[in-house]
């Protein structure tokens, strides 16, 4: 293993400014924010942070390192909850002392705290692009927040918050899902500066627990009940989408596409009404349309070859989903654009 580094700061600016001591580089502050950029000879990219109250902070990792390295956050007296989201190449976790290392695989997040026993260890792999989103929850500071919700939560998420002190180790991963995907863009992508970013920005961070929560929830129902739509999903979903929009003549059935990406059914239908707002079937049909239009605009095709050219065997079928979408039949569309390319033609002259 390559290079190991140990912090025992509680708060996420006070780390990022311990890094950069042990690599000695500069970093930029401002406000509640601190960001610093890995030198040349460690790697490449970019480390930030930015604290807020009730001990509540962030860590945004977006780098990729010439060595393997293993973090060491052991804390000396308050172990904090970390939801750590990963966005690209694996990380691996562990408790140090213990054997066990646990993969966190793209797309995936795990929520985990140590105690003064046993802290929290990510290796990161030289590299491999590194990109990860921590939220980091200092319970003690954050008990005065949440003490009057703790009743009507979850056992398990009750018990965790309630470790103020972090007696207890915890670890849980699930695929994120695509609403806390979008915060963090959301997060990423903001102009805003200031007062203003601050407080967009630790909004975000409570809309990603909220998720967060939720989702923990929501993972403990068997995976065909689950309503939550997780990252991972939409993945393969839009895969399915591909699928359908490269190969509409011979177009796969729901059971079929669903094998193909390695969804179930009844996932891959919800994730399209959620994705697309339609079922499968209404998704392939809306892409059969748009095509034939294409091919009656662009082409000399007549109507019974673009019939089969989408991949439907009868045109009296076809006519009617296209009247449908277009509020006019193939033909009268036909008509209309013959009209158009003679009055073009009459124009020119």
């Amino acid at each position: 293993m390559g290079t190991k580094k140990e912090f025992k700061e509680l708060n996420v600016v006070d780390v990022v400014k311990d890094i950069a001591h042990r690599l000695d580089v500069d970093y930029r502050e401002e406000n509640n924010e601190i960001c610093m950029d890995i030198p040349k000879e460690a790697g490449t990219g970019h480390i930030k942070a930015i604290s807020f109250s009730h001990g509540v902070g962030i860590l945004d990792v977006d780098i990729t390192l010439k060595k393997d390295t293993r973090f060491v956050l052991n804390q000396s007296l308050v172990q904090p909850l970390e939801i750590v989201f990963n966005r690209e190449k694996s990380i691996w976790h562990e408790f140090e002392g213990q054997e066990k290392q646990t993969e966190i695989k793209h797309l995936e997040s795990a929520i985990f705290s140590c105690n003064s026993k046993y802290g929290n260890v990510l290796t990161l792999k030289a590299k491999e692009p590194v990109c990860f989103f921590s939220l980091e929850i200092n319970r003690k500071l954050f008990e005065e927040k949440i003490e009057s919700f703790l009743p009507e939560m979850n056992e398990d998420l009750e018990g965790l918050f309630r470790d103020v002190n972090g007696i207890n180790l915890f670890f849980h991963k699930a695929h994120y899902s695509l609403d806390i995907a979008k915060c963090i863009e959301e997060i990423n992508q903001t102009e805003d500066q200031g007062f203003t970013k601050s407080v967009f920005i630790e909004g975000k961070c409570y809309e990603i627990l909220a998720h967060h929560l939720r989702q923990y929830v929501d993972d403990a129902s068997p995976s065909e009940k689950r309503t939550i739509l997780r990252q991972s999903t939409v993945v393969k979903i839009e895969n399915a989408a591909n699928i359908i929009d490269e190969s509409l003549d011979q177009a796969p059935d729901v059971l079929t596409l669903s094998k193909k990406v390695g969804l179930n059914q009844n996932t891959l239908q919800n994730g399209f009404q959620s994705l697309f707002g339609l079922s499968v079937k209404e998704y392939s049909q809306n892409k059969r349309m748009e095509k034939a239009r294409h091919l009656m605009e662009n082409t000399n095709l007549n109507i019974t070859e673009i019939t089969y050219r989408i991949g439907i065997n009868s045109r009296s079928y076809f006519s009617k989903l296209f009247k449908e979408r277009y509020s006019m039949s193939p033909k009268q569309y036909m008509q209309k654009l013959e009209a158009t390319k003679k009055k073009d033609d009459t124009t020119a002259i």
